[in-house]
């Protein structure tokens, strides 16, 4: 399994010709990114999301869950993925309670789970709406479990939009079951919890 990424990564410098064809990179986020992964995630849920959802659970999710949680970013577990100096992914993993953004009952969750008997949270996974179907997310998820295995967790878990639905169950999770979310603004959304073991 691959290492984590480090923050400190080296982006990599090209001559113009080698920028074309230069491999996007994975490292730690700053808060000096949130203006940039905060546009990403309002753009990929508004491009995104209509197909699986209605313009008004669409403009609900904009709101309440493409949004960025700081403490991810603190605590050294989100992720961004850049190319050509852009942010064209983003996602994470967190060893708190929070399970995902857009439930008034989750923003309290930071209690910090047990790596023996809990699984680790994957978190706010986005990508830029031009960078689909690049093998983005698959690079994000090995990183969150190489990261989560190194401090001892056994198995990883998730609550997933509909959008993201495909791409976890490519990578090993099982969905458990389908929930509806009440959204602060009243807007139901529908949600499966996910799990996979780390290997």
């Amino acid at each position: 399994m691959s290492p984590a990424p480090s923050s400190q990564e080296p982006l990599g410098s090209g001559t113009a010709d080698s920028l074309a064809t230069e491999e996007p990179r994975l490292r730690l986020a700053t808060l000096a990114d949130v203006p940039a992964i905060d546009a990403l995630m309002k753009a990929s849920t508004r491009d995104l999301f209509p197909a699986f959802y209605d313009p008004r659970q669409t403009a609900s999710a904009i709101v309440y869950i493409a949004h960025v949680d700081r403490m991810l970013i603190t605590d050294g577990t989100y992720i961004v993925v850049e190319a050509h100096g852009e942010i064209v992914a983003c996602g994470g993993w967190s060893r708190r309670d929070k399970l995902f953004s857009g439930s008034s009952g989750q923003e309290t969750n930071v209690r910090l789970i047990d790596p023996r008997t809990e699984p680790a949270r994957v978190r706010a996974m986005f990508v830029r709406p031009d960078w689909t179907r690049r093998g983005l997310g698959t690079r994000i998820l090995k990183a969150c479990a190489a990261a989560a295995g190194e401090e001892g967790f056994r198995t990883m878990s998730l609550m997933a939009t509909l959008a993201g639905l495909a791409l976890y169950e490519r990578f090993g999770f099982e969905a458990l079951e389908r929930v509806s979310n009440v959204m602060p603004d009243g807007v139901s959304l529908d949600l499966v919890r996910m799990e996979m073991p780390i290997t």
